[in-house]
């Protein structure tokens, strides 16, 4: 039996229990609670005229949203040098505004200034430009326990000035479909298929906020960061896989940003889904300074590396046996012997010339998985 003293200890921490649940209060920012759609801004300069600059607007959404964000389009977007310099963007796809590489001052400080359809203009401070060392090299280690493939970067710095860093990555992977697809129906006959659909290569661009510092060390020097992780169980290694990683050197300011915006976008998606929190950068409205805008506008020159391999990881897609049909079959609506053959796909020539074999598409149009027949041109 339990003593008294043990039973009124007992009961004491039950009530602060109880007192504590109930002063759990689910947070809810004003900023993302209301229905005013605020400015985001994605998107850096790249100074190192590696690659076209690209921009995206879009406008922010109730925490409580399911919808797609509202794109901002029809704006007039440039970068302007402290110098008096200024690069116009160009509006390429709605809310996208993009301006080509080129040949860019190193020493120059830069400010983006954006003006919206609304009239609205908004412009950040001046930054300076952050030069990213290399890429020293990606590896990539099968971990059993997690039945993946995990990817690292390695990268230093030998003047020990940049000690925060940022990384992207793009990631492709060729696939097949379970069967391969050789006729097609046209205009009511039966052709050779002109089209492979049997091969693709799927692509994806992280998604998640990857950054890192080497304030704390001795070395400006990153070792063995994990960047991706693929799983085995998503077939991504099959055939063969390639990720391209791309690297950059960050101010403090700029990491402190991309820090807290992690903590509040890596359990909701990115920057343009419905934020928990409140964390605004470095770009103001010129008329309403309190006005809340979203983004922080940075230059850097950008560092990338690719690695490709083909480990064969993974499992062959499965799929249902294919149907065989009468070649008069041809799954049209005015067809005497059509059977709901419309959802089906014309695929090889079965063992006798007056019929064929039949499958869904899921099991013989590789495309219906997100991805092209368009072969990359670096594989």
């Amino acid at each position: 039996m339990m003593t008294l003293r043990f039973k009124q200890t007992y009961k004491f921490l039950i009530v602060l229990l109880i007192i504590l649940e109930s002063c759990i209060v689910p947070f809810s920012p004003p900023e993302v609670s209301l229905d005013e759609q605020y400015l985001v801004v994605d998107g850096f300069f790249n100074v190192g005229g590696s690659d076209t600059n690209r921009i995206e607007l879009r406008r922010t959404q109730n925490v409580n949203q399911t919808d797609q964000p509202v794109i901002e389009t029809g704006a007039s977007v440039r970068v302007e040098g402290e110098t008096g310099i200024s690069y116009k963007f160009v509006e390429t796809v709605r809310g996208m505004y993009v301006l080509p590489p080129d040949a860019f001052n190193m020493g120059d400080k830069y400010r983006i200034r954006i003006q919206t359809g609304n009239g609205q203009e908004y412009v950040s401070d001046f930054v300076t430009v952050s030069v990213t060392p290399a890429i020293d090299s990606l590896t990539y280690k099968l971990d059993v326990v997690l039945d993946a493939m995990i990817f690292y970067v390695n990268a230093h710095d030998e003047q020990n000035k940049t000690k925060f860093y940022r990384w992207k990555f793009d990631e492709t992977w060729e696939y097949e479909s379970t069967y391969s697809s050789a006729l097609e129906i046209v205009d009511s006959q039966i052709v050779s298929r002109k089209e492979n659909i049997t091969k693709c290569w799927g692509n994806k661009k992280s998604g998640s906020i990857l950054l890192g510092s080497t304030v704390r060390l001795s070395e400006d020097i990153i070792k063995d960061l994990p960047v991706n992780t693929v799983p085995v169980s998503s077939n991504k290694l099959f055939r063969k896989y390639s990720i391209l990683v791309k690297q950059y050197g960050l101010s403090r300011q700029a990491f402190e940003y991309w820090t807290e915006l992690s903590k509040t976008t890596q359990l909701t998606g990115g920057l343009f889904d419905p934020q928990p929190a409140q964390v605004t950068g470095n770009i103001k409205n010129v008329s309403d300074p309190t006005k809340l805008v979203f983004g922080y506008f940075s230059a850097s020159t950008e560092e990338t590396k690719r690695v490709t391999i083909s480990p064969s990881l993974g499992k062959f897609p499965r799929c249902t046996e294919p149907d065989t049909i009468p070649v008069r079959c041809t799954g049209f609506p005015d067809d005497p012997c059509a059977f709901n053959t419309q959802k089906l796909l014309l695929t090889y020539w079965g063992p006798r010339t007056d019929f064929v074999l039949v499958a869904t598409p899921e099991c013989t149009d590789c495309h219906t998985a997100g991805g092209t027949n368009q072969k990359p041109a670096f594989w």
